[in-house]
């Protein structure tokens, strides 16, 4: 019995890319946010190598970060209104999320990147050749709507950006399924 759990918790560790500082929350329990940002063409940074090479190119084009969170905010208002947003006329050229709590070593990286802010999450940034042009922390996230966060962004699209949105087509996005799911219910990691 003791074989099959370390076989299980090795597979876990190369599934889910835990290297060095397993996550604080259950891998499935957080599934349904992530897959809310993959949906609308979010790619996830599992590494710090990753972050890196996702954010420090110089080829002129835009980068959108998002760290995801388990908290109340994230679901009510930060995963809506950023999905929300990617239905505009201009939309970043790449779009990434790393998620607070479980690719800790990413998400640590994402931050030595947003340099000015304390470390939040939720949070949103937009890179231009390795530099943030935009920020949004949790402070203008929580107590905000979805409506009013896309709004924000839509604007930081619009002078900023010059791929093509949306990011999905409108019946797709119509599909987009919210995880409304707050932190304190989500169980912990046992690894």
């Amino acid at each position: 019995m003791t074989q099959i759990k370390e076989i299980k918790n090795k597979k876990e560790q190369k599934m889910f890319n835990i290297s060095s500082r397993p996550p604080m929350y259950d891998q499935n329990a957080v599934q349904p946010m992530r897959d809310e940002l993959v949906a609308v063409g979010f790619e996830e940074l599992l590494t710090a190598e990753a972050v890196d090479a996702a954010i420090k190119n110089n080829d002129d084009k835009t980068v959108l970060v998002f760290i995801n969170s388990v908290c109340g905010c994230a679901a009510g208002s930060a995963r809506p209104g950023v999905s929300l947003a990617l239905q505009n006329d201009f939309i970043p050229d790449k779009l990434y999320t790393g998620f607070a709590g479980q690719e800790r070593d990413a998400v640590e990286r994402i931050r030595q990147h947003v340099k000015g802010f304390p470390p939040s999450s939720p949070c949103i940034g937009l890179f231009k050749n390795g530099e943030l042009v935009h920020f949004v922390p949790r402070l203008n996230i929580e107590g905000f709507s979805a409506e009013q966060i896309a709004a924000n962004l839509k604007n930081t699209f619009n002078e900023n950006c010059s791929a093509k949105g949306p990011s999905i087509a409108p019946e797709q996005f119509a599909q987009v399924m919210h995880a409304k799911q707050c932190g304190s219910k989500i169980p912990l990691f046992k690894g």
